[in-house]
């Protein structure tokens, strides 16, 4: 089994939502029909736009942390550069 830490953009404000699941589309679903999370409901509809895949959980927890903090936000601004431009 692989854990799948992931990052969605609301379509609607273009905040992100760092998370981690098992089941990435049953997650994006839910998150789209606004049941997973106080934080997401009403921001939705949400794209992925970005995901890593680990085979330990405690791993997945803990890098969902990292990309939580400032570093780690640092991190995904300058991963996803090209893209955040292109949407921006």
């Amino acid at each position: 089994m692989f854990y799948c830490i992931y990052v969605l953009q609301s379509k609607k404000d273009k905040r992100f939502y760092t998370g981690f699941t098992v089941d990435i589309r049953k997650r994006l679903k839910e998150h789209n029909e606004g049941k997973y999370t106080s934080w997401t409901k009403g921001r939705g509809p949400f794209e992925l736009i970005y995901c890593e895949m680990c085979k330990n959980k405690e791993d997945a927890r803990k890098r969902e942390i990292f990309l939580k903090t400032g570093m780690g936000k640092r991190y995904l601004k300058n991963r996803l550069r090209r893209f955040l431009a292109l949407t921006g």
